[in-house]
């Protein structure tokens, strides 16, 4: 019985090490996102840390629209960092988790 109990908790330990493994690897993994005309684009990490901004010209010309255009292209890199990053994440939880009954956590 203890010997069950401690293997799963040395599991524990090296999925808990993997997952720290996988967020710094997504340190390294780039998501790059552009407004619909190309006019600025963003490209953040998968952990969603912003790494740079790209805005044409023309957009500096109306606060406004350099407003709405920055809002509408960091929400889609946001979005698409946080899928990357809680797909990478679960996918390493789901695999070092240890089969307790009734406890599916990663469907």
């Amino acid at each position: 019985m203890f010997g069950d109990l401690m293997g799963m908790m040395g599991k524990l330990k090296e999925t808990q090490e993997k997952v720290e493994a996988t967020k710094k690897r997504l340190d390294t993994v780039l998501i790059d996102e552009s407004s619909s005309d190309g006019l600025l684009k963003i490209t953040l990490t998968a952990n969603r840390t912003l790494k740079s901004i790209e805005i044409d010209d023309s957009l500096l010309e109306d606060k406004e629209q350099l407003e709405d255009y920055l809002i509408l292209t960091l929400n889609k890199a946001i979005e698409k960092a946080t899928k990357v990053n809680e797909t990478e994440i679960a996918a390493v939880a789901k695999e070092g988790m240890p089969n307790i009954p009734g406890m599916d956590l990663f469907k």
